[in-house]
């Protein structure tokens, strides 16, 4: 295949419905404390890899944890994932810190999350 590779899976999110209930659970399973904590997102840098939690899925309205796969170029990977058969479920937009996130589904459904940082 031509196409570029991934560097992984760093970063899963998870929606959450109590985030502080949640917070404290994740801080108990992974022994560190939140190095993002605000009332609208806390994540966990641990072992390199990014756990975030979500109240109410956010505004993409998450219903499951969503896995993102870490790019180097994220509009290519866009083109060649839709090109295969994947749907584009939210384009690539800026999240802060020069950090582009997109989503597509699978053709099953499954939601895939792509992440480029700058």
């Amino acid at each position: 295949m031509s196409g570029s590779s991934t560097q992984g899976i760093k970063t899963v999110l998870h929606p959450v419905s109590d985030l502080l209930r949640a917070k404290a659970v994740y801080t108990a399973l992974l022994g560190i404390p939140p190095q993002t904590d605000g009332p609208y997102y806390v994540g966990f840098d641990a072992e390199g890899q990014h756990i975030g939690l979500v109240p109410g899925g956010g505004p993409q309205g998450m219903t499951s944890p969503v896995a993102y796969w870490h790019v180097a170029n994220i509009e290519a990977k866009l083109a060649e994932v839709t090109a295969a058969g994947a749907t584009l479920k939210e384009p690539a937009h800026d999240v802060g810190g020069g950090r582009l996130v997109a989503t597509v589904t699978d053709p099953d459904g499954n939601v895939l999350g792509l992440v480029q940082d700058r």
